[in-house]
């Protein structure tokens, strides 16, 4: 069974910085999934958000947060990490972590197993 627990989240003014960390315990060794962080504003769907490959080097991100995120993986620590700079308030939103994530198209298959995701809001 999967378990994430995201954390790194809070509240900052626009133009800010966060660092957001997702450690997973995943069935199979971590490094055998595709990861990928996820994000759901308030009234709208999740949508992706970036995507990393198992090996770390193929990523990719939704066109409005290229050049601004960056995500990262430990597979040593079974540990995802976002890191967001120029942060706008349509950035605001719950982020979740999830494994299996398709790499091209920034989607998910079926997936329920969430975790409880980590609040960013991007306010002044």
């Amino acid at each position: 069974q999967v378990q994430l627990k995201e954390s790194g989240g809070g509240l900052v003014q626009p133009g800010g910085s966060l660092k957001l960390s997702c450690v997973a315990s995943t069935p199979y060794s971590f490094d055998y999934y595709t990861m990928g962080w996820f994000r759901q504003a308030p009234g709208k769907d999740r949508e992706g958000v970036s995507c990393i490959s198992a090996n770390g080097q193929d990523t990719n991100y939704a066109d409005s947060v290229k050049g601004r995120f960056t995500i990262s993986r430990d597979n040593a620590k079974n540990t995802v990490n976002l890191e967001m700079n120029g942060l706008k308030p349509e950035d605001t939103g719950t982020y979740y972590c999830a494994p299996g994530c398709y790499v091209p198209t920034l989607t998910l298959g079926s997936f329920t197993n969430w975790g409880q995701g980590t609040q960013v809001t991007v306010s002044s």
